[in-house]
């Protein structure tokens, strides 16, 4: 019998070797720029001829090989990155293989020039199309450079399944920019059919980021800076006025390599909470630091997938320091008229502007100036008194023309206003606490001082009660207020079995509800933003709200119950408020960790600048 099996001829197993780590031209300079950088390179060139199919060369400026290095370099499983199985568990370098170099020439027609500082002369190695390896001695410059050469030549079929130039010039420029973001202080150029595309000098990675994206890329996010014993994060984040559309604009890098992780990912975008939009994806660029032993880079040759030794914790962390960045800049949309169509004028969101960490100065004068959750301006007694008797009395809809209210005894305007302050000579200098004044019993509308802030009075409430609700679901010391009278009534089916899915959660909320025959049941006790008389209908549009939720934003059951909970029964528009409750509104709001947009994603704020008014009345100082 003849045999079946054989043992496939060295140069056929290296080439199929080779599809694994080299599937493009960009697969090669990846290699070849992280070969570079793991050399101590300071200055990195990248040549480029038809997007890589005729020529890649990287050049550095590195510490060079000897000839007996250069010769071990380019064959299989050879590397200077590690030595023992130990070493797999704490890798610090980009390259580890040994097979990046050998895979790349047994794919192309090689090239190698490298020589050492202290030498006088280097080494240059060429592997032919038949793979004949020829050695010379020459004259180069310090570092190394490797020129590869009609890629995939002797694999037909790779090379036929190649894109079109401007498709792999694409995927090329992208490795070069991560690389280049890897490392600011290494200057890096880019040239292709002799052209120069990019020439990133070294700096700070501030710098790099605006000559990567843009000029004033620094405008649209915010700085991340967290740094324990244990782990670091650091980089930048979109604001929310700078989502992008594109799924690729997010650059996580680990320990310096860039990697893709949906555990990160995932972390990023749920810090977000509602403020994205279904299709929108936050711009960020983070690098996280983190013990080698603790994550395995190992998983496959591209080294772009990453698994991590404890999952839960570093997306819990992530999450966390994602969430208080953003909760520690004052993000309030500024927006300006503009943009003339048919239908006329439309306002449009401005919120590049710079902020600093921790500024909160451009809110309204009676809010704290810099937001203390745990220790809110008014007491839980205030708030509940105010609230609860807003829930409890007041009609949805303020009759037309009705200026009396259970909380006014001696005011009857809506208007308020703080006497100005005044100089030695009587001259105005400021406007007190400013002024707050209802609009329509819709907006509430505030003086600030780059202008007018203006906030839609049901999504604020929203909020608050939405990050009260989450605290008490985690915290599972409900309050209750007992009905006098307990409100029966039959649900359908879906409903009641609904409900009985979620009761845990709804009594942590306050609600105290018993189970009866036939799809009945009873309700005991609600919580105490729930207005008297409305317990049946208010639970009846929980449940409503949470299938909403559950079939268009694909919540959690805690964030769903909250979301519908705060929804449901927070203040109405048209519900009408007094000075009190408005101010306590307002300082509440700005009291929660994310005061920019209700739990749906709608906005709850935005400003209109004084230079706004200034333009439109032609005012010029």
């Amino acid at each position: 019998m003849t045999k079946k099996i054989k043992i496939l001829p060295n140069n056929v197993a290296n080439k199929i070797a080779a599809g694994e780590v080299v599937q493009r031209p960009a697969s090669v300079v990846k290699e070849l720029m992280e070969n570079s950088l793991d050399a101590g390179a300071k200055n990195i060139e990248v040549f480029i001829k038809r997007a890589g199919k005729v020529l890649i060369q990287v050049s550095d400026d590195g510490e060079g090989m000897s000839e007996e290095d250069a010769l071990l370099s380019v064959r299989r499983h050879a590397t200077s990155k590690i030595s023992d199985i130990d070493d797999l568990t704490n890798i610090r370098s980009y390259g580890f293989r040994g097979e990046a170099l050998s895979s790349i020439a047994a794919v192309s027609v090689f090239e190698l020039k490298t020589e050492r500082y202290d030498d006088e002369i280097g080494t240059l190695i060429r592997i032919d199309e038949e793979g004949q390896i020829k050695t010379e001695k020459g004259s180069f410059p310090k570092g190394t450079s490797v020129a590869v050469k009609n890629l995939f030549f002797n694999t037909p079929a790779r090379r036929h399944f190649l894109k079109s130039n401007a498709t792999e010039l694409k995927h090329i420029v992208d490795v070069f920019k991560k690389e280049a973001l890897t490392h600011p202080e290494v200057a890096f150029k880019l040239f292709n059919d002799d052209d120069l595309l990019f020439d990133f000098r070294a700096g700070t990675l501030e710098e790099r980021m605006s000559s990567i994206f843009a000029d004033n890329i620094l405008d649209g996010v915010l700085e991340v800076h967290e740094k324990t014993e244990f782990i670091d994060l650091t980089g930048f984040v979109a604001k929310p006025s700078y989502l992008s559309r594109a799924r690729g604009e997010q650059y996580l890098f680990i320990n310096k390599r860039y990697v893709v992780s949906k555990t990160i990912n995932h972390a990023v975008f749920t810090a977000y909470e509602n403020i994205l939009e279904k299709g929108d994806y936050p711009f960020f660029v983070l690098f996280l630091k983190i013990d080698p032993s603790k994550v395995d880079v190992n998983v496959h040759p591209s080294k772009l997938e990453v698994k991590f030794d404890d999952e839960n914790s570093i997306y819990s962390f992530v999450h966390a320091v994602v969430k208080k960045t953003i909760g520690s800049y004052d993000l309030v949309p500024s927006m300006t008229f503009g943009n003339e169509t048919p239908e006329g004028e439309k306002l449009s969101f401005n919120n590049y502007n710079k902020v600093r960490r921790e500024d909160f100065t451009d809110r309204p004068a009676f809010v704290e100036k810099k937001r203390e959750v745990e220790t809110p301006a008014f007491s839980d007694e205030e708030i509940d008194e105010l609230f609860g008797s807003i829930n409890r009395e007041i009609n949805s809809v303020a009759p037309a023309g009705t200026d009396s209210h259970p909380f006014e005894k001696t005011r009857t305007t809506e208007v308020y206003h703080s006497a100005p302050e005044t100089d030695s000579e009587g001259e105005e200098v400021g406007s007190g606490s400013g002024f707050i004044v209802s609009l329509h019993n819709k907006y509430i509308l505030a003086q600030i001082k780059s202008g007018l802030m203006i906030i839609d009075q049901h999504v604020a409430h929203e909020r608050i009660l939405y990050e009260k609700a989450l605290k008490s679901l985690e915290s599972d010391m409900p309050f209750s207020q007992q009905l006098l009278f307990p409100q029966k009534v039959k649900l359908d089916p879906a409903d009641y079995e609904l409900l009985k899915e979620i009761l845990p959660h709804l009594n942590r909320l306050g609600f105290e509800i018993k189970f009866k025959s036939n799809f009945g049941i009873e309700i005991t006790g609600v919580p105490s933003e729930v207005k008297v008389g409305t317990e049946i209908r208010t639970l009846n549009e929980i449940l409503d709200e949470y299938r909403k939720n559950e079939r268009e934003e694909n919540l959690d059951i805690v964030h769903n119950v909250a979301a519908s909970y705060s929804c449901k029964t927070a203040i109405k528009a048209g519900d009408k408020l007094n000075e009190s409750e408005m101010r306590i509104l307002v300082d509440q709001l700005f009291a929660t960790s994310m005061p920019y947009v209700c739990p749906h994603g709608r906005p709850i704020v935005i400003k209109i600048p004084l230079k706004e008014f200034d333009r439109r009345f032609g005012r010029t100082s």
